[in-house]
């Protein structure tokens, strides 16, 4: 599959699909029900799939056969012609954003040609992402974060005090963030939705610089899809609790439990990336409805072209 055909067949195809699930998800927000607007988001994305024009198989899904009845890892989707792809999806990431009417949560996907996205295990990641414009290697996941700081400010041409970094607020994060801290580095916390929080790396606009923390696996791949598209740099490692996690990576082809991961390691080959909001955050505004129509505002980028589209769309309800 070529890049022409990615462009040309697929881009917006993509978009349709977030847009659905986000649209879906909406009518959930503030409800306070974390599983029914997931499901909701869920059902629309599933159906908008199989609606395509493509031979595509779920490899970052919501769980395995035995744990999801829909979009599972191994599902098929698509009319099962047209072009062979792996897709990766997070219908809605951000749950509780969403059910809180918080802001940032998102419907996210990404498709790459058939076997070039990584098989992650649904365990922890641990993960470090900057945006373009670097010399390869300007991060590293086995320095300090603070050391991260500062190369990156050499890198800019600025002071560590003029970084801004994103992390997650867990408690399993305070010595990074403390390292952040002691070196000057701004730190922006968020609760939720680490695919958001790396793609802010790739917007001047949020005003973040680099993204330091462990989250999902699964969402490791798909923000890289997002960062191949516009030339940022990641690395990751799992990261296993128990021997049944280790059984579940080997079960999806993972034999080095320790292997540092880059950005073109987990995405192989070139992809698309499109992201819909369902509440309004740093780099897309939710969904919302008035005078008649509903309103969303995706971002859809392909890699092969480096383009990003801006889409905004509008319909009557």
């Amino acid at each position: 599959m070529s890049g022409t055909d990615l462009d040309r067949s697929l881009v917006l195809e993509a978009v349709r699909v977030t847009e659905a699930a986000a649209i879906a998800a909406w009518k959930l927000v503030g409800r306070g029900d974390e599983k029914a607007a997931d499901q909701a988001a869920v059902d629309a994305m599933r159906t908008a799939l199989n609606t395509l024009e493509i031979d595509g198989e779920i490899v970052i899904g919501e769980g395995e056969r035995d744990e999801a009845p829909m979009l599972y890892i191994g599902e098929k989707v698509g009319k099962g012609r047209g072009a062979k792809i792996d897709i990766a999806l997070d219908p809605l990431e951000g749950t509780t954003l969403t059910a809180k009417a918080m802001g940032s949560a998102l419907a996210v996907m990404a498709w790459a040609p058939k076997g070039t996205l990584l098989n992650a295990p649904d365990t922890y990641m641990d993960k470090i992402a900057c945006g373009p414009g670097f010399k390869e290697g300007v991060i590293n996941l086995d320095a300090s974060p603070g050391d991260n700081v500062k190369a990156l400010a050499k890198a800019k041409g600025v002071k560590p005090a003029d970084i801004t970094v994103c992390v997650l607020d867990r408690p399993r994060h305070s010595e990074i963030i403390n390292g952040l801290r002691e070196v000057g580095a701004r730190v922006y916390l968020i609760t939720d939705g680490d695919v958001a929080g790396v793609m802010n790396t790739a917007e001047a606009a949020t005003g973040v610089d680099l993204y330091i923390g462990q989250g999902g696996a699964p969402e490791g791949v798909l923000a890289c899809a997002a960062l191949k598209c516009v030339g940022g740099q990641f690395q990751g490692r799992l990261v296993f609790r128990n021997a049944d996690e280790k059984a579940r990576a080997e079960r999806l082809g993972v034999k080095d439990f320790d292997r540092l991961y880059t950005l073109n390691e987990i995405v192989r080959a070139d992809a698309i990336f499109a992201a819909t909001g369902v509440t309004t955050g740093a780099l897309l505004d939710g969904v919302r409805q008035e005078a008649g129509f509903i309103r969303t505002h995706s971002l859809v980028m392909n890699s092969a072209s480096r383009t990003v589209r801006e889409v905004r769309m509008k319909r009557p309800v």
